[in-house]
């Protein structure tokens, strides 16, 4: 049980909704520390195939982080938030299982920066895009300087990052930033259409492709070495075993994840 998220599991798809729409779910403690053993159960969990994250309610993914809990802190005390928050962050980044952001509203601050934690983004019609720190005299703590640069380019991001504006969901589908605008009432259901399609996929080699795709922005891999060796694994698989019989067998494959 959590207390400020709620959870559930249909066909090995578990959707995970930050639940303070009377904050417009603005990360707080709380939230993290939830966040963070969900996280642990996707990774536990083998019913759980993927994941999708979402916010409560109509008006916000995530609006921000709780700026109630900012007014005490001093410099190291602001440090380790940050880095707590980019080590929960990292981890949806480096899950083996993908995890897609369904952004209904607003995603600010670190409601942005967790959105493009996630491996991609489908957003409503009504969804907004910012980092909007500088109007409190900051700047992104939870990585999002390094992947929104990551993601839409140096000179749109430090636009955003200095400016403080926020995109709608066209702009951002304009910029790479999301991959699908649609009805806010389409948006669970186009997010759980897409993770199907990738849940009837060899499970190692979903995670290969998240693992060698992360190595582009790690300056300590090799991402062309990395993905030699990937590739090797997967042929060590019954997963491609039975992949490749099924395709001169002219069915479909059934992959177990072994």
């Amino acid at each position: 049980m959590h207390q400020t998220l709620l959870t559930s599991i249909e066909n090995n798809v578990l959707t995970i909704t930050l639940n303070r729409p009377e904050k417009l779910n603005a990360l707080n403690k709380n939230v993290f520390t939830d966040l963070d053993k969900a996280l642990d159960d996707v990774e536990k969990n083998p019913e759980i195939r993927s994941v999708i994250i979402t916010g409560a309610g109509s008006k916000a993914f995530v609006a921000g982080a709780d700026i109630s809990e900012f007014g005490e802190l001093n410099k190291e005390q602001a440090m380790a938030m940050a880095k707590r928050g980019q080590d929960i962050f990292f981890k949806i980044e480096r899950s083996n299982k993908p995890i897609i952001a369904a952004v209904n509203g607003f995603a600010l601050g670190g409601g942005c920066e967790l959105s493009m934690a996630c491996h991609f983004r489908i957003a409503s019609e009504n969804a907004k895009f910012g980092q909007p720190e500088v109007n409190l005299g900051l700047i992104p703590g939870y990585g999002g300087t390094q992947r929104l640069v990551q993601l839409i380019g140096k000179g749109r991001a430090l636009e955003l990052l200095m400016s403080g504006n926020m995109i709608d969901a066209t702009t951002a589908l304009q910029y790479g930033l999301v991959n699908y605008v649609v009805k806010q009432e389409e948006l669970l259901t186009k997010a759980r259409s897409i993770l199907e399609t990738i849940n009837s996929k060899a499970p190692l080699a979903v995670a290969a492709c998240i693992t060698t795709a992360n190595a582009v922005y790690d300056e300590t891999k090799n991402g062309f070495e990395l993905e030699i060796k990937e590739f090797g694994n997967c042929f060590a698989t019954e997963d491609m075993k039975e992949g490749v019989t099924a395709f001169l067998e002219k069915r479909k494959s059934i992959f177990k994840g072994r």
